[in-house]
């Protein structure tokens, strides 16, 4: 089964079409060198906050992208534009 990194943090609204540009090109470049990535899902919750899932084919290949974060100049630049920021790792156990 796939794995997920599943986020949660606030956008401020005056910040939301940056933040959206840089997290397209984090996930493009991350996908560049680690195509295990599958999915990323992107929900604006009813409290205003956001969801923000990535799928990937593997543990091992999640844990080495993640490994690689340091090396990804998007990454510290995109997750300046939120804040109250919490991340969780887990296992799909079904989906339909």
């Amino acid at each position: 089964m796939s794995v997920v990194r599943a986020h949660r943090y606030s956008v401020a609204g005056a910040d939301l079409e940056e933040f959206l540009a840089r997290r397209s090109s984090l996930i493009a470049t991350v996908r560049e060198g680690h195509p295990g990535l599958t999915k990323a899902v992107l929900i604006l919750l009813e409290d205003g906050t956001y969801a923000d899932t990535w799928h990937w084919a593997s543990a091992e290949q999640m844990g080495a992208a993640f490994a690689a974060l340091p090396t990804f100049p998007e990454a510290p630049l995109t997750m300046a534009l939120t804040k109250d920021s919490a991340a969780l790792n887990g296992q799909v156990i079904d989906e339909r």
